[in-house]
């Protein structure tokens, strides 16, 4: 089987030949638990130790803030929740409407239990206004959670001046920084709670941090033998948490030269996609993650848009590969503005460490028979305003 044309790097990334050959001790003779006293429990705490010290170097950190998780869903739940039931006064959290779902649903959650919680609008490109955020805050608001950069669209927040405003009211930001960890410097002076995903970054699955600045409090979700500082308890995935020091390694010694040939795979898709009708640029054209670039296409679906392309070895998505199953729109999409002409016609590119610039040309040469061939089978057609 020839390998396909990968262009799904948003929803999960290859795990890096390195961070392979950095894991497979630990899933075999160095196999010990890191909480046992003996020489193998302190060899596998070595490990674990050392992961969080390269994680918080890159960051700029402290190891007593990283609390290793089982992924960014964790990471999130940790942040809001914890946060929530650790305060005795505050109870106001803030978000925004194209939060990821991990973020969303325990915004929604936390409101069931009698949290107020504001959620904010953003643009037609995806940004939320800073003044927005100012007018929102209360004497009660408790914590503010927006996205370092959409895991849809790429827009990228202005976390940095939302996280200076907050820490000059006495409340707490946080940032699922799960896309831009690794692929854009990230302002920590301004955050408070900070969450990343190692599978996003060529590391394994099931596996991610928390960041949490000194002097934050957090209940914790998982009770038991008090590990990672009693925040997070359960015996450490060592080999995964190696795997995610190894991959935050490789990301941080990459960044700049990556960010800059991304950002020109960017700019080639853009440029290439413009010249088929009926299709629109959904999210910022300039303040984005390098990565992403995310398009609507009247008269077609999405998903059927992303079956033709597997057809032809290109494997690209609609959106969010969390919520992939839901056939419902968008949110993230419905949130910007996008017509309901066009939004179900999204696909989302999204580019890695391993994409060629032929790949991207090969891409464009596939995109617009796909979309032709589609549309020949649409009962609508470019430009009907009866498309939904």
């Amino acid at each position: 089987m020839t390998r396909p044309i990968y262009l799904d790097h948003s929803a999960t990334t290859r795990v890096a030949p390195e961070v392979v050959a950095a894991m497979e001790p630990y899933m075999g003779d160095r196999f010990g638990n890191p909480s046992s006293l003996h020489a193998l429990g302190r060899e596998a705490r070595a490990a674990v130790e050392h992961s969080r010290e390269t994680i918080a170097m890159h960051l700029g950190a402290n190891t007593k803030e990283i609390v290793f998780t089982a992924g960014a869903t964790e990471a999130n739940n940790l942040a809001l929740i914890g946060a929530a039931f650790a305060s005795e006064e505050r109870r106001h959290i803030i978000t925004t409407a194209i939060e990821h779902h991990a973020v969303l649903h325990t915004a929604q959650w936390l409101q069931s239990q009698g949290f107020p919680v504001t959620v904010l609008d953003v643009d037609a490109a995806g940004r939320v206004d800073v003044d927005a955020v100012r007018q929102a805050l209360r004497e009660d608001t408790l914590l503010v959670s927006i996205m370092a950069g959409n895991n849809e669209i790429g827009t990228l927040q202005p976390i940095q001046e939302i996280g200076t405003m907050c820490r000059e009211r006495g409340v707490l930001f946080h940032t699922d920084a799960v896309q831009a960890f690794g692929k854009v410097p990230l302002p920590m002076d301004s955050v408070d709670l900070l969450s990343v995903s190692a599978h996003k970054l060529h590391g394994p699955k099931g596996v991610g941090f928390l960041y949490v600045r000194r002097g934050v409090k957090l209940v914790p979700l998982l009770h038991g033998g008090g590990h990672e500082g009693g925040r997070r308890s359960g015996t450490e995935n060592v080999p995964s948490i190696v795997g995610l020091g190894a991959a935050t390694e490789i990301a941080f010694s990459e960044m700049e030269k990556l960010a800059t040939r991304l950002r020109g795979f960017r700019a080639r898709l853009i440029e290439g996609v413009a010249g088929i009708p009926g299709t629109r640029l959904n999210g910022h054209p300039t303040e984005s993650l390098p990565h992403i670039a995310n398009f609507s296409f009247e008269a077609i679906e999405g998903e059927g848009l992303v079956l033709k392309l597997d057809e032809l070895g290109v494997a690209v998505s609609t959106g969010s590969a969390c919520s992939s199953p839901d056939l419902e729109p968008s949110h993230v999409l419905r949130a910007i503005g996008v017509p309901m002409s066009t939004i179900h016609g999204s696909l989302r590119v999204s580019t890695g460490r391993g994409t060629t610039p032929e790949e991207i040309e090969a891409f464009l040469e596939h995109l617009p028979g796909a979309v032709e061939a589609l549309r020949a089978f649409s009962p609508f057609k470019v430009g009907d305003r009866r498309v939904h």
